[in-house]
């Protein structure tokens, strides 16, 4: 799949784009090491080393903090490039990425100078946002107090993706003040203990677990308010959902490249009457389908780059924010739609013998139902329907 459109800067000042002239001669190596590791769960620490070494997680660090000042664009084809070869390691820049935006729209120059000049030398920073325990996955116990010894984080977040690789840490709390607040930290802060405990079907190699804080000291100047995040509509909740199609439309397009490859060695049925299996009409059928709901996808996925991209440009008022989230709603939907469709579909292709358990197919299908239970395509599909028959314009939360 070739990256999506790019904007052409975050800053007035931007470098060559490192997706299109390195990213192709790093894939191979990681395409051929990810059924393993996903068959053996062998996290990807020298993929994310080699991505990181080539500049590839700094895309988006604005140029005079030692980035490349790319758009979002460059970020959501670089994960998408590398969700057709390892949807586990694709998944692991989403956070990544979404929190070193809220970075750029909250953080003091203090701030913003440390961690974004880690995260140009190569460090890597994860989430620490949903709990287990609170009603929804927007409810939060982990929490920021005032004591004698100054402020101190106390709580435990699971689904922490990336965490167990992680150089930096964005926590999710509540704030000593009250309202929500983003504490950005070293993995290595005393207190901090990151379990490699993630245990799912699918995604499992993406470095996820549990992050417990334990009466860890925090600097006045590593929090900042979360909840101004969403006091104005902005494009934040697009980006991070558009990274999260981007992981469902490139894992789309690489089970469809699996299937077609299953279909190359598998045996035609003996009412086609043909030779070869990629001759049999039905077959073709059904992947000409396939290849139309990926391309479907595809587009929508550029599609809502545009529209971020434009909402952006005009500083981003409401209407136009409204767009892009709808946009984006609507390429999250068709991308987790495909993907799971591509996963199931390449059995079809390559028949009995592609379920062996030695082919390893089916880590397609358990990423795309693990990864698209984030966000429920369920409320994008309500909110399109809103603007459709009311134009009620979505609500400015983070997840649309």
């Amino acid at each position: 799949m070739s990256p999506v459109s790019n904007r052409a800067a975050e800053t007035t000042a931007v470098t060559a784009d490192p997706i299109a002239t390195v990213l192709p001669g790093l894939l191979p190596e990681i395409a051929r090491t990810a059924s393993d590791r996903d068959r053996d769960r062998v996290l990807p620490r020298a993929e994310l080393d080699l991505l990181a070494g080539a500049g590839l997680l700094a895309v988006t660090v604005p140029v005079e903090y030692g980035g490349h000042g790319l758009g979002i664009g460059s970020a959501a084809g670089l994960i998408a490039a590398l969700a057709a070869v390892d949807p586990s390691l694709a998944q692991i820049p989403q956070s990544h990425f979404t929190f070193l935006d809220a970075l750029a729209r909250l953080a003091p120059p203090g701030l913003a100078e440390e961690v974004f000049g880690r995260v140009a030398g190569g460090a890597r920073l994860a989430n620490a946002q949903s709990e287990r325990g609170g009603a929804t996955a927007v409810d939060d116990a982990t929490s920021v107090v005032r004591t004698a010894r100054g402020l101190r984080l106390s709580g435990e977040k699971f689904y922490c993706t990336g965490a167990v690789l992680a150089d930096l840490l964005a926590v999710r709390a509540l704030g000593p003040d009250g309202g929500r607040v983003l504490v950005y930290l070293p993995a290595e802060t005393e207190g901090v203990s990151i379990l490699d405990d993630w245990d799912a079907v699918g995604q499992r190699t993406s470095a996820s677990g549990t992050v417990e804080f334990d009466d860890v000291p925090v600097e006045p100047e590593q929090v900042v308010a979360f909840d101004e995040l969403f006091e104005r509509p902005s494009t934040y909740g697009a980006r991070a959902q558009l990274l999260h199609a981007a992981v469902d439309a490139g894992l789309a397009s690489g089970a469809l490249a699996a299937g077609a490859e299953a279909a190359q060695r598998a045996r035609p049925w003996f009412e086609a009457g043909v030779e070869r299996a990629v001759d049999d009409p039905l077959l073709l059928a059904s992947a000409g389908e396939l290849e139309l709901t990926v391309r479907a996808a595809r587009a929508l996925l550029d599609a809502a780059v545009r529209a971020i991209e434009t909402a952006e440009v005009a500083g981003e008022p409401p209407e136009l924010v409204a767009e892009a989230s709808l946009a984006t709603a609507a390429a999250k939907v068709a991308a987790g739609r495909a993907a799971r469709h591509a996963g199931e579909a390449l059995f079809d292709f390559g028949g009995t013998r592609a379920a062996a358990a030695a082919s390893n197919l089916s880590r397609y299908w358990r990423d795309a139902r693990t990864h698209t239970l984030h966000d429920p395509e369920r409320w994008k599909l309500a909110h399109l329907g809103r603007w459709a028959l009311a134009g009620t314009r979505p609500p400015a939360h983070g997840n649309i």
